[in-house]
């Protein structure tokens, strides 16, 4: 065995470990490991190696330090294993024991590239993680010490990239007086306190923000929530995005998840305000489902599942048309992973001028190629966009 622990002290020692396998076990035993894997991992900027041993109905970790590594994997292929495989940067290693325990190493060329090695490396969140967050507390998400929940480490990550996404627009945007936000459709309201904490409590802005949603019992309690944090310029409001006339000037508007045509409804008063940011998710989209045709796209809209994709995809697309056509400079940006929802894309927009003639005519094209008419979002936004879209007559696009 001393030649595969010099082997493995030199493996060790370069950092080349990439992945291990320690199988064909001597003597079955259903009571014990069928294999072990082995690979580098980083644990507190401290090197370790992980075992995985893998049982018929389990698997259990352990991570051993550097030194104490190659002992383990010694002991394993001297009690267990009559074979293990070990891919490096440098190259793959086949360690054979016979019978009679002779060993045999064989080397050929590496076939793995180095992956990496960080276990347990923490994000630099806007709102960090060990860190008590009295709002994340009162709502859930984290105990008193700072820790996540596991059940809410989505929504934390969902909050957090939001914060991201504010961060940015927020360094684009001149602030020079007190700040009013809207936050149509709100919810829990997660990431309407989220927004406050930001703005008020890291960027010491002086903000007046105003939660709106149908739910009378939810913003009952959130309002509860603010007073109990003493977010005073924090409140919510039970009610629908049309009738909602509070505030004679907004500079920002966030709706996320508004159902179908009510995300239409937030954007109109977003531009009705003139706001300098606007940040919406969509959320179900009906409206164009029916509408569209093209017989050259027949291929997909015959299929209903990819048809109702194609018409959300279509419908947002509309939307940041037109949001262009009146003057914002928009993006269409993630806002969570996949894997968490598919209603993903946000709509991020910036007010840069008055309207944009470029985008008139390529909202009229578009409109062409998929030969729709009556579309709600005109109704909504009235002569506001139906005046600037008839510009395309009386000026050179």
């Amino acid at each position: 065995m001393d030649e595969i622990l010099k082997l493995l002290h030199d493996i060790i020692d370069k950092n080349s470990l990439i992945y291990g396998v320690l199988s064909k076990v001597r003597v079955k035993n259903e009571e014990n490991f069928s294999k072990v894997t082995i690979k580098p991992v980083l644990i507190k900027n401290s090197m370790n190696i992980q075992f995985t041993y893998h049982y018929k109905n389990k698997v259990m970790h352990k991570n051993i330090n550097l030194n104490e590594s190659s002992k383990e994997i010694v002991r394993l292929i001297d009690t267990y294993f009559r074979q293990a495989v070990l891919f490096t940067t440098e190259a793959d290693y086949q360690i054979l024991i016979s019978k009679k325990g002779k060993v045999k190493i064989l080397k050929k060329k590496p076939t793995k590239s180095l992956v990496d090695l960080s276990h347990n490396r923490k994000k630099n969140y806007v709102i960090e993680e060990g860190k008590p967050c009295p709002f994340l507390i009162r709502l859930g998400v984290m105990n008193e010490k700072g820790k996540i929940y596991s059940k809410k480490y989505d929504k934390f990550r969902q909050i957090n990239r939001f914060l991201e996404i504010v961060s940015d627009v927020i360094s684009k945007t001149e602030i020079k007086e007190s700040f009013n936000i809207v936050d149509f459709g709100c919810g829990k309201s997660y990431l309407t306190f989220a927004l406050y904490y930001y703005l008020v409590d890291i960027l010491g802005l002086d903000v007046n923000i105003v939660g709106l949603d149908l739910k009378k019992d939810v913003m009952d309690f959130c309002n509860k929530v603010a007073r109990d944090l003493n977010y005073d310029k924090l409140k919510f409001i039970h009610g629908d995005i049309k009738g909602f006339n509070d505030f004679e000037k907004v500079d920002m508007v966030v709706t996320l998840h508004a159902c179908d045509t009510a995300t239409d409804d937030a954007l109109s008063k977003a531009v009705m305000w003139n706001a300098k940011i606007i940040l919406s998710v969509p959320c179900c989209q009906h409206e164009l489902f029916s509408k569209i045709k093209n017989p050259i796209m027949v291929p997909m809209l015959k299929h209903g599942i990819i048809k109702e994709r194609l018409a959300s995809l279509i419908t947002d697309s509309i939307r940041s048309n037109v949001l262009e056509i009146l003057g914002y400079s928009t993006q269409m940006i993630e806002f969570i992973d996949m894997e968490h929802t598919p209603k993903n894309i946000m709509i991020r927009a910036i007010k840069k001028s008055n309207y944009n003639k470029k985008a008139i005519k390529e909202y009229i094209e578009f409109k062409k190629f998929w030969k729709l008419d009556d579309l709600y979002i005109e109704s909504i936004f009235g002569n506001k966009l139906t005046d600037l879209l008839n510009i395309n007559n009386d000026v050179d696009l």
